[in-house]
């Protein structure tokens, strides 16, 4: 299994956070440095998260577009206040909903940069951070060689058209063909409810903003080492990432594993799932085997930085975060 490297976190910290500790009572006097203190606990702290495990010779940055909180009766097959006592046991409640996270994936190694998904660029809750987390980086978005796109809902592919523009000019970009197919349907648009709207408006956009797309059919290797795995069920072209070299692997697993209910209950959904009885089948097979193999694995949703295991625990399935920080 992947043996997981130290956290990069200095680069992301604000002046003034940085400051603010280092320099009390050093270079600032006592009641300056206490004063700067006090000034800055008034001011929110922003800080772009960052942290990093190495697989192999892949480096793999996670990296997070920002939040939304998910009303309790988006979940169906429980009750929203079954669902909403689950997220309070898990210190995951909000006044509004279960805290989800949209977390990405930058795969580096040393030659190419690959972006797993592009965030919901503002168009669902407290997005739009992951040009910032690229940017403490050091990245522009016109340095990325590839994205792939897991799917083609608005919360993954919203970074890639924001403006009505293409923002990662240097990229090819992979998307399962069975996923362009159904979001740029007009009769599948038609037929479909509200909250599924932008993300049909947002596919006819990245179809005609992106010259170099490649519809992908299947498992297939984008290069020596990451490689696309099939998880359709969430919809049509559902896809995950597998990054594997030196006897190290991650699996980002997508919206297979969603905050709360998963992966405790299979016959539990999310609203926007367009086949439940093909994600509850695809789960059934999923979690058993990743619990089996140990597979570290990187999800969207669950809390930065995503990554964790599904592991039996009495004969249930439960979320084991991994322990990736200060790892040799």
């Amino acid at each position: 299994m992947p043996q997981l490297s130290r956290r990069a976190f200095a680069s992301a910290l604000p002046l003034g956070l940085i400051g603010g500790s280092l320099l009390g009572g050093g270079l600032l006097g006592d009641s300056a440095a206490h004063a700067a203190t006090q000034e800055a606990a008034k001011a929110p702290v922003a800080v772009n998260p960052l942290a990093q495990i190495r697989i192999g010779r892949f480096t793999v940055t996670a990296l997070t577009d920002g939040y939304a909180d998910m009303p309790y009766d988006y979940f169906p097959g429980r009750s929203a206040p079954e669902v909403e006592r689950a997220a309070r046991a898990q210190f995951t409640a909000r006044p509004s909903g279960v805290r989800f996270l949209f977390n990405q994936y930058l795969v580096e190694d040393g030659e190419r940069r690959i972006l797993i998904d592009a965030g919901a660029a503002g168009s669902i809750g407290q997005t739009g951070q992951l040009p910032q987390a690229l940017t403490a980086l050091g990245l522009q978005p016109d340095k990325i060689d590839a994205v792939i796109v897991t799917h083609m809902h608005q919360d993954h592919m919203g970074g890639l058209v924001l403006g009505g523009k293409n923002n990662y000019p240097g990229a090819e970009l992979y998307i399962d063909r069975r996923d362009i197919t159904h979001w740029t349907d007009p009769a599948k648009r038609n037929g479909a409810p509200d909250y599924l709207q932008t993300s049909f408006r947002m596919a006819e956009e990245v179809v005609r903003l992106y010259p170099r797309l490649q519809a992908i059919d299947g498992e297939r290797e984008i290069m020596r080492g990451v490689s696309i795995v099939d998880l359709t069920g969430h919809t049509p072209g559902h896809i995950g990432v597998r990054v594997e070299d030196g006897g190290k692997s991650m699996i980002m697993v997508s919206d297979m594993i969603f905050p709360v209910v998963h992966p405790a209950a299979t016959d539990v959904f999310f609203l926007f799932e367009q086949d439940r009885a093909a994600a509850k089948a695809m789960r059934d097979r999923f979690f058993p085997r990743a619990a089996s193999e140990g597979a570290l694995i990187a999800a969207t949703h669950m809390p930065f930085p995503g990554l964790g295991r599904v592991v039996a625990d009495h004969g249930e399935m439960r979320w084991q975060v991994a322990d990736w920080a200060l790892q040799d």
